[in-house]
């Protein structure tokens, strides 16, 4: 599927049935039953008495300590930090419900489904795997990367393996299962040219297998071990409708978990650099598919919360470059970014075999910070003893300081840079004031008409308390109904979100995040749909939440009417008796601000 599309009514019901929450739930978290109860240490807080409980056949999830509640779906995207999308179809893979978009014309055309897919690639790295432990060809392959290092216990755990350089032993194998060209050039492991003929797209390397969030095999990297073969060092899989490399970061369906919850991540340069380290226990490594980072892998990790990024590339001049560069981008964002100083010639694998990982931690303990590493870097080219070139050198630094987005980043971090410099702070503000203006007013539109609108805060977080609490706590529904109309909501897509739950529940339908799905009608619903759904409420304080925004929401309602009833009056095309009308209903809604009363 694409990254937002709708799928089929009756393949959504299908799938809702089929759902075992304590199945989904029990592959991360240990449940105990008591009769018809499981229940398990909660893993959205920390507690030592288990608070987390499933009752048998129920659809939710609810934990007595913390308040978190919801579905297979509320469960995926809170604890694995997945997105609406990517939740329902680790489900579906599951519980093995196929799918099918109803948006795009070339998904609804496909020949395969991404099952398919999977099936052929996991296939191909078993065969990879096997091949490279039990051919005469593979034990080359083997022997090197037991010279590296690499023992049976790593390649096992991370299913490495080898490509014949013969062709037809790959081919062979894989319509012995009765894969076709077709599907097996669709997932990436052939290629056919022009001329018509076929050619595996591995051959004679080392392969690594891409892995997606859920484990699922979505491509290779390979890397070659002679020089006879043609091409680069590494080459991965073209691309696929699993994979893409723009989005995909290496040993992320290792690590994805940890980042999400400590909020930092450590970045390196190469696939056996990022295994070692998750293999050492550094769950929160992930790499590259190539030599730069993008703008599409570095949402993929602010889209799980990050706040900090350890970039800890190889130790020459090519990885100060990069860091420099990737370290940029992070900063952009608002991401403070450390510097590993990394011994020269040397990557992470050969520092962790060489000296364990305890002296790893000290190198990540002893990072420099971002704006350290840059004046170090530039210095190379600039001499500070020299007033002309560090006036030189300091406009280069602060110039890219000021292209980056956040108002705050930059002035906090033109501080620094002076304090780094030695530089009177004086100075830089007379330089800054005209600068600080523009940056202020230039970036003002984004970050607080659109990024900040209180309004649209209050009416998600009306639905929120809507969607995650109106099932188990009939109270906050019955507040909601009595006090709420769709009027009251500016948002169009929350407005819609409102009727569509009130119109379920008027009908006495079922109402869960799967027939919510059924009802999403474009990419820009879902992603809402999402941004309700993904944060947790505390049901404790469900009842005084609710009160309080159905109160902030019937006050700006009241405080737009009332304007409208202004302009109406101001307009001069009402007559004498219209304008008093108005005043006086004016006047009468100065004293009769809307309330909840219980």
């Amino acid at each position: 599927m694409g990254n937002m599309d709708v799928y089929r009514a009756e393949d959504l019901e299908i799938l809702k049935e089929k759902i075992n929450l304590i199945e989904v739930v029990s592959s991360y978290v240990s449940l105990k039953s008591t009769g018809n109860v499981y229940k398990g240490i909660c893993p959205f807080h920390e507690e030592k008495t288990p608070s987390f409980i499933i009752q048998k056949g129920e659809a939710y999830y609810h934990c007595f300590g913390c308040g978190a509640h919801g579905d297979a779906i509320t469960f995926l995207m809170n604890y694995m930090q997945m997105r609406f999308v990517e939740a329902v179809e680790t489900l579906a893979e599951r519980f093995h419900v196929p799918l099918r978009g109803v948006v795009k014309e070339e998904q609804a055309n496909a020949d395969f489904r991404k099952k398919d897919l999977k099936e052929v690639l996991l296939t191909a790295a078993q065969f990879y795997h096997y091949y490279l432990l039990h051919s005469e060809e593979g034990g080359h392959a083997l022997a090197y990367l037991y010279e590296r290092g690499l023992d049976l216990n790593f390649l096992s755990l991370f299913t490495i393996g080898f490509a014949p350089k013969n062709n037809q032993i790959f081919v062979g194998f894989m319509q012995k299962h009765r894969f076709s060209f077709r599907l097996l050039e669709a997932a990436g492991l052939i290629h056919t040219f022009e001329s018509r003929q076929k050619k595996v797209f591995f051959s004679n390397r080392v392969t690594l297998p891409i892995l997606d969030s859920n484990g699922s095999v979505i491509g290779f990297s390979a890397r070659k071990i002679s020089e006879e073969v043609f091409g680069p060092k590494y080459i991965n899989s073209p691309e696929t409708c699993l994979f893409k490399k723009a989005r995909t970061l290496y040993g992320m369906s290792f690590s994805r978990r940890r980042i999400a919850k400590e909020r930092r991540v450590i970045i390196v340069e190469g696939q056996i650099d990022a295994l070692r380290l998750i293999q050492e226990g550094f769950t929160f490594t992930v790499a590259g598919q190539g030599t730069a980072m993008n703008m599409g892998q570095i949402q993929e990790l602010l889209n799980l919360g990050i706040t900090q990024v350890y970039l800890a590339l190889d130790g020459d001049e090519a990885g100060s470059i990069a860091a420099y560069k990737i370290g940029n981008l992070f900063q952009n964002e608002g991401v403070e970014v450390y510097v590993v100083s990394m011994p020269i010639d040397k990557d992470p694998d050969t520092i962790l075999r060489e000296k364990g990982p305890q002296f790893f931690v000290e190198l990540l303990k002893n990072a420099s910070d971002y704006l350290h590493f840059v004046l170090k870097h530039l210095s190379k080219d600039h001499t500070i003893s020299s007033p002309a070139q560090k006036t030189r050198l300091f406009h280069v630094i602060a110039k890219q300081i000021r292209s980056w987005k956040h108002p705050l980043m930059v002035h906090e971090s033109l501080r620094k840079l002076t304090k780094l410099m030695q530089i009177p702070q004086h100075i830089v503000d007379v330089e800054q004031k005209e600068e600080w203006s523009s940056i202020y007013v230039k970036r003002e539109g984004s970050l607080f008409a659109v990024d900040v609108d209180p309004r649209r805060i209050l009416e998600i977080d009306l639905l929120r308390w809507l969607f995650l609490a109106g099932k188990s706590m009939p109270i906050v529904t019955k507040l909601i109904k009595a006090h709420l109309e769709s009027k009251h909501f500016s948002i169009e897509i929350c407005r819609r979100f409102f009727s569509l739950y009130i119109e379920k529940l008027e009908q006495q339908e079922s109402i869960d995040f799967l027939t919510i799905a059924n009802n999403l009608e474009s990419a820009e619903e879902q992603l809402v749909f999402s941004e309700i759904i993904q944060k947790r409420v505390n049901i404790q304080r469900a009842e005084k939440g609710v009160v309080e925004t159905i109160n902030k929401l019937l006050e700006y309602h009241w405080m737009e009417e009332r304007e409208k009833i202004k302009v109406q009056i101001q307009s001069g095309r009402c007559s004498e008796e219209e304008i008093l009308c108005l005043a006086k209903r004016f006047d009468a809604m100065k004293t009769a601000i809307p309330r909840v009363y219980k």
